[in-house]
């Protein structure tokens, strides 16, 4: 050929490109043509090379090429060749099955990142797509940042997310949206960015859908002033596939069928490891969830591989290949239209159980870190919040309006917190079923260890309420927050007003721990008795029940009312009431959830608490019985329920006795009377 006229050099190799666009190689599923084509390019691979498909990778790049299949949504941590798939079904739809495609990064830095190191080097490397682009590595209007037109007529573009313009005029036969977490939630105030792109789709014969990322965050419901809360795109776009496939193997011992979990070191089945005098990691293992004792190590994992499928846990229904699909009953079916895969890390083929370890034991007790580690290698999204959120306007808008002390009440609790610079209290009266009304509240302001301020808070502790039918009540009993730099003097206080009427407590941040656990012995230093207040378990009960509604006059267990009252029951006071939510945390070395607050106010969910650990105390040990008291109401006002014989006595102020049989202090001594110390004080 080169002893021809340069002019008819053009024209062969004009001929050439013009018959090449036209071959058609023998049909060849995604996986087929790249193990046949593909190759790794060293810019943008760990490894150089031709490529070949890891057992867990076949179902996952083949759904990308099987046009049956319209949409593929894949949560994936890092390290699972999720990229290297992706380019190469651009390069398989391209040459082998002529489409056009148009891909989305989050934004334009990153959509000019793919086209460069992934694109461009696929098209270099990947000779029967190369063949196609004799533009490259040239200046040409075929060949630029946003799209590539190749000589069979097809076109790549590859664009930021960001831009609404973005999604508009292109006509693609393939949509793909490159780490989808990372979008925003609204595009421009168009929509979101699946809704918009999926719209380019009309008219296509071969309509596909790929949302592939690493999740971010998982669904919120946050108000702006918290931030805000758009969710994980991917995370929901999987929810709304009927089927949602992990990869299963086969334990190699006892041959149990499961996916592989992360579980830890304390967890019954999982990842278990062992560190060397350095504390570094000298060996990984796996313990199957069977509970027969089994072991597999990583190596043993990959070849339990070859024969692994991908199983829904929603129908049952399996591949291995996606191309063939069958029922859990294992017979054939047709392939579904919209799937969704989650692959992580352990399956990875590019690197090993050792270095999952090794990542975890960075995380340390770092926050941080620990959602990068939930997020990039468990591919799992991270959740900030795994209670349903308590939205304050609702509880705003059902406020009613009653007596100072309901009629169904009978015992008055109260909750005091502890600030740097004040103390907040708030009451409770209870009913039966332990339903419960915000009866009063106070915040004082001033030096917590003032004498001064500490004789209001006295005011507050002797604080008489009306109930409906005229009855006097004091509080039965109070728990005042002792746990930060004033708990002298909030003990001091105590053994002042009566040591089992104003019980100091310190909180336990523990699931188990009961809500109150009151000692049978004083303290030795101080002389009262310092009572635990598991907070996490009071917090679960207290959210559970402010979620039930009233029922207008009739009586509603549990449920919670708040008066329609600004001095009690504002807007800040149910801001505070749901500001907490449950949020992964690392004690010793596990993943746990917290309630947390995040830096918002919660005094008043703090007072609930401690008056809801009042009530326990009260049940507990001193035999307050809510529903015997309530049935004694229409006629008697004998409410207080004798003391169980080896309990200790009780200060006789239980917000329960009419204020006519409680026996009336000394006119100078301004307090109460405390049992314990039979004494006025």
């Amino acid at each position: 050929m080169n002893t021809l006229p340069p002019w008819m050099r053009g024209l062969t190799n004009a001929v050439t490109r013009g018959l090449t666009a036209l071959f058609k190689e023998p049909p060849l599923t995604a996986v087929e043509w790249a193990d046949k084509h593909f190759y790794l390019s060293s810019e943008s691979s760990y490894q150089e090379g031709r490529w070949e498909t890891a057992p867990f990778q076949v179902a996952l790049l083949n759904a990308m090429g099987n046009d049956l299949i319209r949409e593929v949504n894949v949560l994936k941590s890092a390290r699972v060749g999720y990229t290297k798939m992706l380019v190469a079904n651009m390069g398989y739809k391209i040459q082998h099955k002529k489409r056009n495609l148009l891909s989305w990064c989050p934004d334009d830095g990153s959509s000019d990142e793919l086209m460069k190191r992934h694109i461009d080097t696929m098209i270099r490397d990947v000779p029967v797509v190369r063949a196609l682009a004799p533009w490259f590595d040239k200046k040409h209007s075929d060949n630029t940042l946003d799209a590539k037109c190749f000589d069979n007529q097809k076109m790549l573009w590859c664009l930021g997310g960001k831009a609404a313009k973005n999604y508009r005029e292109k006509s693609p036969d393939e949509v793909i949206y490159d780490e989808l977490s990372k979008f925003d939630a609204d595009i421009e105030g168009e929509g979101a960015p699946t809704l918009l792109g999926d719209k380019r789709l009309e008219g296509a014969t071969f309509k596909k859908s790929i949302r592939g990322s690493t999740p971010g965050t998982a669904d919120t419901q946050s108000s702006e002033e918290d931030g805000g809360g758009d969710g994980c795109q991917i995370t929901r776009a999987a929810n709304e596939s009927p089927h949602f496939l992990r990869f299963n193997i086969r334990c190699p011992c006892c041959d149990t069928e499961q996916h592989l979990k992360w579980g830890g070191l304390d967890a019954a089945y999982g990842v278990k490891w062992l560190k060397d005098g350095y504390g570094q990691v000298e060996k990984a293992w796996y313990l199957c969830e069977s509970g027969h004792g089994c072991t597999f190590e990583y190596h043993e994992m990959i070849e339990a591989s070859k024969q692994g499928r991908y199983l829904c846990e929603r129908s049952g229904i399996w591949t291995r290949d996606s191309m063939e699909w069958f029922s859990s009953d294992d017979q054939p079916i047709a392939t579904p239209r919209s799937i969704t895969f989650h692959i992580w890390t352990i399956y990875s083929t590019f690197t090993t159980w050792a270095d999952i370890v090794s990542d975890w034991l960075k995380v340390g007790k770092d926050r941080g870190k620990l959602k990068t580690f939930t997020n990039t290698t468990l591919g799992e999204a991270w959740e900030e919040d795994q209670s349903e959120k308590l939205n304050w306007e609702l509880l705003r808008d059902r406020r009613e309006v009653f007596a100072q002390v309901p009629r169904r009440a009978v015992a008055l609790l109260g909750g005091i917190d502890t600030q740097g610079d004040r103390y907040e209290g708030r009451v409770y009266a209870y009913g039966a079923g332990e339903e419960a009304w915000l009866v009063h509240r106070f915040i004082l302001t001033g030096d917590p260890a003032s004498t001064v301020l500490l004789k209001k808070v006295g005011q507050e502790i002797n604080r008489q309420f009306t109930r409906a039918d005229g009855t006097l009540m004091r509080v039965e009993r109070w728990c005042w927050d002792s746990g930060g730099h004033y708990a002298d003097e909030v003990r001091a206080e105590s053994r002042k007003y009566g040591v089992h009427w104003v019980i100091p407590i310190f909180g336990a941040s523990t699931y188990g721990k009961p809500i109150a656990n009151f000692p049978r012995k004083k303290d030795k230093r101080s002389k009262v008795y310092l009572t635990e207040v598991g907070t996490d378990n009071a917090k679960e009960l207290i959210y559970s029940r402010l979620k039930l509604q009233p029922d207008g006059d009739r009586p509603a267990p549990g449920c919670i009312h708040f008066p329609a009252d600004d001095l009690i029951c504002d807007d800040d006071e149910l801001k505070q009431l749901t500001s907490e939510s449950k949020k992964w945390v690392i004690v010793k070395g596990r993943r746990v959830m917290r309630w947390d607050a995040s830096k918002r106010r919660n005094e008043a969910l703090d007072c609930a608490v401690y008056a809801l650990a009042a009530l326990r105390i009260s049940q507990q040990r001193f035999g307050l019985d809510l529903d015997l008291l309530a049935k004694q109401l229409p006629g008697s006002n004998q409410w207080l329920v004798p003391e169980p014989e080896d309990a200790e006595p009780a200060a006789p102020v239980a917000t329960s006795v009419p204020q006519a049989q409680q026996p009336a202090p000394p006119a100078e001594s301004g307090g109460w009377f405390d049992s314990g110390q039979d004494a006025w004080l």
